[in-house]
């Protein structure tokens, strides 16, 4: 079984070492590296590319958004999840608009952090459900929209109306029952849409069709 590539960028060095110590107690799980600084965090990913950064916002030399914004524009198919004891909402955006894929407190259990590696390697979303709404109005605003919208020639309709129920927030499966499609033909939907927009997960396809208007707060329940 191929094991989940994860970087831990964060200053505290106990918090690293507490944070190895819960994600390599799964088989599933490997950590490649650690970072003190977010500099180091770019640098590290550049390199080995892991599936998954977690990353810390407050780091010194750069700051957990601007590490986010190179990381994705260096490497765009590692997912970030920010693992922080910060929950300012305008973090929350400025880190999903950078291209963070989850964003979790530090004071979530050992398992709720485990299963989020695990999510977003699979492409998933990972948000606490009263941050999810936040995001959704936040990005669904004008003061969140692109003032000039982007082109939509490059989804096709079907992967438009898929893209349309992942902002509702079905599974695979659900969005498969609601079209009448295979689970793996979703699946490979998805990835030509995360393909398309340059992105890694549904956090960021969401935040991106939200911005650019393709979807609106109607299209949420």
């Amino acid at each position: 079984m191929d094991r989940i590539r994860i970087l831990i960028a964060d200053d505290h060095t106990l918090v690293r070492d507490g944070t190895r110590r819960i994600l390599e107690s799964e088989k599933d799980l490997e950590v490649v590296a650690e970072a003190s600084n977010g500099e180091e965090a770019v640098v590290l990913t550049s390199s080995l590319r892991p599936d998954v950064a977690i990353i810390d916002i407050a780091m010194p030399v750069l700051d957990g958004i601007e590490v986010t914004r190179q990381i994705k524009a260096l490497y765009p198919a590692t997912a970030i999840l920010i693992l922080t004891a910060h929950d300012n909402e305008q973090f929350i955006y400025n880190l999903l608009e950078a291209g963070a894929a989850g964003y979790l407190l530090k004071s979530v259990r050992s398992q709720e952090l485990v299963d989020a590696v695990r999510a977003l390697h699979a492409g998933e979303s990972v948000l606490h459900p009263a941050i999810a709404r936040k995001v959704l109005n936040y990005f669904a605003s004008p003061s969140g929209r692109n003032k000039k919208q982007g082109r939509l020639e490059t989804l096709t309709q079907r992967e438009l109306d898929i893209l349309k129920l992942v902002t509702k927030g079905l599974s695979n499966k659900g969005i498969a029952d609601e079209l009448s499609l295979s689970a793996r033909t979703v699946q490979r939907h998805l990835e030509s849409i995360f393909n398309k927009l340059q992105v890694g997960s549904r956090t960021e396809a969401v935040v991106r069709a939200l911005k650019e208007g393709w979807v609106t707060l109607n299209d949420v329940p």
